[in-house]
Order: structure tokens, then sequence, then C-alpha cells
């Protein structure tokens, strides 16, 4: 027998746990491409692995920064995937769940705010990054690319990497109607220049001095270091290395404000 005390739990289960529920929703969407998110998640590495670290190796016999050239591109190339996956996250799937599914209007006819589907969003992507990740990771350790036992640090560094592109970009797409090109500009412009000129396959050094400040402000550049301090402890000054956490912790979180009151905004208006 159902008593007022077991209807006031209810009621008040939303309040409490109204992000998990959102994450618990995203995660059962999931099922729907999980093959693909399995077979990229493992093919990607590997690929990747053969022709970078394998392949073009083979073209830079003598390594970067005094390591093999596996060693050095490796958790770039992570940092990079994972990144990806925020990027492409931070778009279409904000816009749908505004524009075209609707499923975050949904949510909020519930007790759930809008501030719990942001943090369940949030969390059921970071479970996303670390599944990927960790896989990477997997793959790169296989290939012996990673000398260090601190090497399992670029998988949080690689989610909040991930984050500190995706709160802005869903920050974004939560304040807009409708995609008239403007995604597409977006990896044209912002994703692709950030792939190839932050030091993914080569130091900036080697970049030419009116282009560095493309990987300065590149939130890969700083995820990339970190990861090659966590994998092989790339040498860097310490004010140097506190500057790639405070960049990418202020993307993450001046995006993630910006993603929350934009996800209010438009589910109150």
């Amino acid at each position: 027998m159902t008593t007022p005390a077991d209807i006031r739990q209810k009621a008040l289960n939303p309040k409490r746990w109204g992000w998990w529920y959102v994450t618990e929703l995203r995660l059962r969407e999931m099922r729907g491409y999980v093959s693909y998110v399995v077979t990229s998640s493992i093919g990607n590495p590997i690929i990747y692995l053969l022709a970078l670290g394998v392949g073009l190796a083979n073209l830079v016999p003598q390594g970067i920064e005094g390591v093999p050239y596996l060693v050095y591109v490796a958790p770039a190339m992570l940092m990079s995937t994972i990144l990806s996956v925020g990027a492409e996250e931070g778009m279409y799937p904000v816009l749908s769940g505004f524009k075209w599914h609707k499923v975050f209007f949904a949510i909020h006819a519930t007790p759930v705010t809008p501030g719990q589907i942001v943090g369940g969003f949030l969390v059921h992507l970071a479970i996303r990054f670390t599944f990927t990740a960790g896989l990477f990771f997997a793959a790169i350790v296989a290939f012996g690319a990673v000398p260090l036992s601190t090497g399992w640090l670029v998988i949080p560094i690689s989610i909040l990497g991930a984050y500190s592109i995706l709160t802005p970009l869903a920050a974004y797409s939560a304040s807009i109607d409708d995609d008239g090109g403007q995604f597409a500009l977006i990896q044209r412009l912002v994703v692709m220049p950030m792939f190839l000129f932050s030091g993914t396959f080569f130091p900036i050094s080697q970049i030419p001095d009116w282009l560095e400040w493309v990987a300065w402000v590149s939130p890969l550049w700083h995820a990339s270091e970190l990861g090659r301090i966590a994998t092989y402890g790339l040498s860097e000054p310490i004010w140097l290395t506190v500057t790639h956490v405070v960049v990418l912790v202020t993307y993450a979180a001046v995006g993630g404000y910006f993603m929350r009151r934009a996800f209010v905004n438009r589910l109150t208006r």
C-alpha cells in the first residue's frame, strides 16, 4: 500500500536525482548507436596509431624532443579524438534537443530543472568520454607509447579538454533557433584549424610565428601538452604547465556557466 510518506519521497526524487534521470535517459538513447561508439572507439586509435605512429614514424626516425615519434604523437591523438567528440556533442545534439526532438522541453515538463538537465547531459558525456579515452589509452599502451606509469592521467585530462570545447559550443547551440550553416563553419574555421595547428603532429615552434597564437588559444594544444607530460615526462617550465590547466579549466567553467544560462533561458522563455 502506498503511504503519504512514499508519495512525498517520490515527489522529492526529481529534486535530488533529476540529473541522474537525465543521464540515464541519454545512456539509454545511446543504445541506438552503441555499435558506432564501440567500433569508432576501437578502430580510430588503431588506424591512427598504425598510420602515424608506425607509418609516418619511419619518416621521422630521429623522433621529436628526444622520444620516438609514436610516443610523441600518441597522447595528442588521444586528445584530438576526445575533443572532436566533445565538439560534435556540443552542436547538433544540443540544438536537436530544442528544435527537432525537443527532448529537453519534454524533460523540463517534469520537475527536473534546467540546471539538472545540463548536469545530466554533462555526466552522460563524461561517461562516454571515459569509455572512448579508456579504449584509446589501452591501444597506445599496447603500442608501447606510454613510458611512464602516470600515463593514465591522459583520461581525466582528455575529459577536461573535451569539456573546454563542448561547453562553449553547447552554450552557443542552445542560444540559436536553427542551423543556417553555422556548425559547418565552426567545423571548418575552428575545429579543423585547431586540429592542424595545435602541435598535434609537431611542436608549435615549427609553426610560423604569425600562426602560433592559434595554438595558444587552442584547448587541444594545452590538453596535448599535459598529456605528453603524463605519458613520457615532457619537460617544460612549471608556469607553462599551470597555464595549460588554467586555460582548460577556464574554458570549461566559463562555457559551463553560459551553457546553463542558455538552457535556462531557452526552457523558460
